[in-house]
């Protein structure tokens, strides 16, 4: 990493802070007193996204929100009674850097830590997997205040039952951390002592895999949301998809096969 990347990857103040614990990149979304999002936020929170994506040493991210009570409740309102146009500039990735980043193939897990709503759930379901504190809750109250949760319509009724997803969408009903895992919205729901060890601890098994395979693994994934089956896996066979190509022509590969024949542990190098 150059020390432009460093610089974005190593912030200990402000309204985002990451770390760095070996191939994971934490990011902590800290603006008292809701972890509320505002225009400059989402920009900072763009570029970071975007130079994790980048790194040739970071392998998995993590998202989680400072504090106890708030994950994030999405846009900052008063940000927006100040001036903030709610189709101002977002930066790269769009709101929160994350839902819109082109070209994202590494995994994502989001720490719920607290309350998670609008577009603080958006933010959460552009994540691979969601951990929650037990007394995390979740909602799209957007309904409430006239508008549309726009990511939110498109994704949540692919990831749950569509009657459920259509409930919050159309009711703005909040549900719990056990009633989200229950509709498997959530992966694990953990005492709030815990949440960032255990979700560090999913973050370094998957860390430890072939890099190639879960890059190929995520574009087929987000490929596949809007194509059909078919057309999809023409494009996985004929290697038209760039993380294919590069899996199926790699060391990696080829490692895989023979650590298995050779029954010892592979030797990931990523290319």
């Amino acid at each position: 990493m150059g020390k432009n990347d460093e610089t974005f990857l190593n912030l200990t103040e402000g309204p985002i802070r990451t770390t760095i614990m070996g191939k994971i990149l934490i990011v902590t979304l800290d603006r008292p007193k809701a972890n509320a999002i505002d225009l400059k936020t989402s920009r900072l929170m763009g570029e970071i996204f975007r130079k994790f994506r980048d790194s040739s040493k970071l392998r998995v991210g993590i998202l989680t929100g400072a504090g106890n009570k708030f994950f994030c409740p999405g846009w900052d309102l008063k940000a927006a009674a100040d001036g903030d146009a709610v189709d101002g500039d977002y930066g790269v990735g769009g709101f929160g850097g994350l839902q819109e980043l082109p070209h994202m193939n590494k995994p994502m897990i989001a720490a719920v830590n607290g309350i998670c709503c609008g577009g603080g759930l958006e933010l959460a379901l552009s994540c691979d997997m969601i951990m929650a504190t037990e007394e995390a809750t979740f909602a799209l109250p957007e309904i409430k205040s006239g508008t549309v949760a726009d990511a939110a319509s498109i994704k949540l009724p692919k990831r749950i039952p569509y009657h459920i997803a259509m409930e919050m969408l159309l009711t703005g009903r909040w549900i719990s951390a056990q009633e989200a895992q229950k509709w498997g919205l959530v992966n694990h729901v953990f005492n709030k002592e815990n949440l960032l060890d255990k979700t560090l601890n999913v973050a370094k098994d998957i860390a430890n895999g072939p890099p190639l395979v879960m890059a190929a693994i995520k574009e087929v994934v987000r490929e596949s949301e809007d194509s059909k089956f078919q057309d999809t896996l023409n494009k996985i066979t004929k290697r038209q998809l760039s993380s294919i190509d590069k899996l199926y022509g790699s060391e990696d590969l080829l490692e895989g096969q023979n650590a298995f024949v050779e029954k010892r542990d592979p030797i990931w190098k990523g290319k």
